[in-house]
């Protein structure tokens, strides 16, 4: 593919999104107070990692309701219609495109970052279901430096003769026209991810501007479009040696929120592709940083997409792989267990990443429940019958369960969820009948993890035991919250936040200082249980894990549930100094593995701190880094106290609530996760068992240390 296929660049466009803050009207009645500069922080390689600009939160208003008063009208008197009455005429029908500008939520799920994203899954997609079909060998994706993005296949090229309905070129109709596409119909594609024809009309609809490039029958055609509308007709500009499809196009800055797109956010996606479809090539460049590119290429396929995922872990035995089809449903599977407590399982339908599982996924784990079930009768000592359930079997799982259905019936146009029920006896029963003759030529390995699987079942029962006997305690001592809680007057979760703070001198600071309307603190004493190398009844018997567990009221383990958190904002509030630090990783490593939704759903917060107070005369500065503080420093010139903060206890109440817990004043950082894969692995080598991944990663970042306590 040469340079000269891939379009110019287009113009960038100015974003006039950006976020900004809203006072009350009233602050003295406001309990819903912003932060105002939360930063996204991204769960990645260095650990925490400031991906994004300042983001400022808006503070909701109420909305003024208008009551007629009827109680005092006559019997008979009518109540007084609006001037504009309900008819025909109120009746809007959106023409073309306009319903995905007009609802852009229906067709990518929302108009913020996974939105944004999902113009790009959309457009690779059709190049994915050209390399199904077999014309499609590499795919090249580039962000541009005005967030532009290019997509290039080398397929077959989207077909440019005139349509016979509509009297346009068929590349215009896809680009123009909802539910028009090559899906349809199962003799161009017999599987493929697309199937509601809206893919590159909606990116279309959502951009800008695009640009649409097409190499067929020994030509190079072109057309632009603006905002889903042709801005010139199709034309040819010169000869092809080759075939293929090249989409560029600008997202829309009306439409989303943010139009910066995420380098890792991206690679995962493409990363999940490359594995799912042996072979094939996929580049992803990043223009907007010197020599910044990834190509993912796999021939082992989801065989080898297990392996990846369980790097830096200890496996128990080799990779199981296999794939049948079954009533022209062709079902994938790969798995192994390690000796950790995790547990890590994708599904796939078609190439498309079903996060909420659905058929597919149940189907695969009744065959291993029904599997290991049966050989854990032979293995257990116990008297008593022993029936393992779903979760004795998740620890240590890693799974990749893909499928290719031809008729496969999704939740929305995002495909999150498989409906299609005769999947799940297709996949359940491959799935029983290919382990059963794998595990029965492997007796050893079966053995192994159903041995793994009944130590689960035990641990999940002390953990119950262990539950029941904290509720029986709290019951005992009244209200059911830990008796360090500080907690906050107002009731409402979406109006309340609390401070996990490390010592009880901070916490008896952050106390005094707090606004005891909105705010709760919880002091922690001494480093909480490393949960990496822990089962659960071994974390609830750490007093300090037990007494988060019930001072945010979410439950724990299979009992969680996200609806039940008390704060809208859990705030980690540790020490700027190796063990704050230490103490902040162990936080989010229990957050990350036990309350996983807190972190995806954007309630895990990590407060900033200053480092140095600098004072000049009655001149008083809070500096939160070294680059701040020397710039200060050239300001004020000489005649300056510094004091170095290493400790939250050495600021007063007052010092703490002005620089780290006022939400008009303070910075957060609000804890997100872009790759769940590169996630995982992260928490492995900093937390796991496994000594030699730690220590390359130390050696590998010592440069970048900032913080360095000898």
């Amino acid at each position: 593919m040469t340079e000269e296929n891939v379009p110019n660049l287009l113009e960038k466009q100015p974003n006039t999104n950006e976020l900004t803050a809203s006072e009350p009207e009233n602050p003295t009645e406001a309990i819903d107070v912003p932060a105002l500069n939360p930063v996204e922080v991204i769960i990645n390689e260095p650990l925490v990692e400031i991906t994004a600009p300042i983001i400022a939160e808006s503070t909701p208003t109420d909305i003024p309701l208008t009551v007629l008063e009827t109680s005092n009208m006559p019997e008979n008197a009518s109540v007084p219609t609006a001037p504009n009455t309900y008819g025909a005429s109120s009746i809007t029908v959106l023409e073309g495109l306009e319903a995905v500008r007009r609802r852009p939520g229906m067709y990518i799920g929302d108009t913020s970052i996974r939105g944004l994203h999902h113009l790009v899954y959309e457009i690779v997609d059709n190049s994915i279901d050209e390399a199904l079909a077999g014309y499609c060998t590499k795919i090249m994706v580039i962000i541009h430096p005005d967030n532009s993005v290019s997509v290039i296949d080398n397929g077959r090229g989207i077909p440019v003769d005139m349509h016979q309905q509509l009297g346009i070129p068929a590349v215009q109709v896809a680009l123009t026209k909802l539910h028009a596409g090559g899906k349809f119909d199962k003799s161009s594609y017999k599987v493929s991810g697309g199937l509601h024809g809206v893919g590159l009309s909606v990116v279309n609809a959502l951009s800008m501007a695009l640009e649409v490039q097409v190499r067929r029958n020994g030509k190079v055609y072109i057309q632009h479009y603006s905002q889903g509308d042709p801005i010139d007709q199709l034309q040819i500009i010169g000869d092809a040696t080759e075939t293929g499809t090249t989409v560029t196009f600008k997202p829309d800055s009306s439409i989303f929120t943010e139009i910066s797109y995420h380098y890792d956010v991206l690679a995962t996606r493409l990363r999940e592709l490359a594995f799912l479809n042996k072979g094939i090539e996929i580049v992803l460049t990043d223009e907007r940083e010197e020599n910044k590119q990834d190509l993912f290429k796999y021939e082992g396929g989801i065989k080898e997409f297990v392996a990846f995922v369980d790097k830096n872990k200890v496996p128990l035995h080799e990779v199981v792989y296999f794939e049948k089809t079954k009533d022209e449903v062709v079902v994938e599977v790969s798995l192994r267990y390690n000796s950790g407590y995790q547990e890590n399982v994708f599904s796939f339908v078609n190439n498309i990443n079903t996060i909420e599982g659905g058929t597919h996924l149940s189907g695969f784990k009744t065959a291993l429940t029904r599997v290991l079930n049966n050989i854990a009768k032979s293995v257990s000592n116990s008297k008593e019958e022993v029936k393992l359930t779903g979760d004795d079997l998740k620890e240590g799982l890693t799974a990749v369960i893909s499928v290719k259905v031809q008729e496969p019936q999704f939740e929305g146009q995002t495909k999150t969820k498989l409906g299609n029920s005769e999947v799940f006896g297709i996949v359940s029963s491959i799935v029983y009948d290919e382990l059963n003759i794998y595990l029965g030529e492997h007796p050893q390995i079966g053995k192994l993890i159903a041995g793994k699987c009944l130590e689960a079942a035990m641990a999940r029962e002390a953990a119950r035991k262990a539950r029941d006997l904290a509720r029986r305690k709290s019951a005992l001592d009244g209200a059911g919250l830990p008796g360090k809680l500080a907690d906050c007057s107002n009731r409402d979760p979406k109006h309340c936040e609390i401070y996990i703070v490390e010592g009880d001198s901070a916490g008896g600071s952050a106390k005094q200082g707090r606004n005891r309307e909105f705010q709760a603190i919880l002091p922690l004493r001494g480093k909480i249980l490393n949960v990496e190398k822990a089962r659960l009844h071994k974390m609830m018997e750490n007093r300090e894990i037990l007494a988060m567990i019930m001072a945010l009221g979410t439950g724990i383990g299979e009992e969680f549930n996200v609806a039940k958190l008390r704060y809208d904002k859990v705030i980690i509030m540790t020490d700027a100094d190796v063990d704050g630090s230490h103490i902040m990783t162990l936080l989010l490593t229990f957050f990350y593995r036990y309350m996983k939704p807190l972190v995806e759903q954007g309630h895990v917060y990590i407060a900033m701190p200053p480092l140095y107070r600098m004072q000049k005369g009655k001149h008083i500065n809070y500096v939160y880094n070294d680059v701040e503080k020397e710039k200060i420093n050239q300001e004020l010139g000489e005649g300056i106290t510094i004091q170095r903060y290493k400790g939250l206890g050495e600021m007063n109440p007052k010092q703490l609530w002005e620089t780290t817990m006022d939400p008009t004043t303070r910075s957060l950082k609000r804890v997100a996760v872009e790759d769940a894969v590169a996630a995982d692995q992260m928490f492995t080598v900093l937390m796991g068992d496994e000594v030699e991944p730690r220590r390359d990663f130390i050696e590998k970042h010592a440069a970048d240390v900032v913080n360095l306590d000898i």
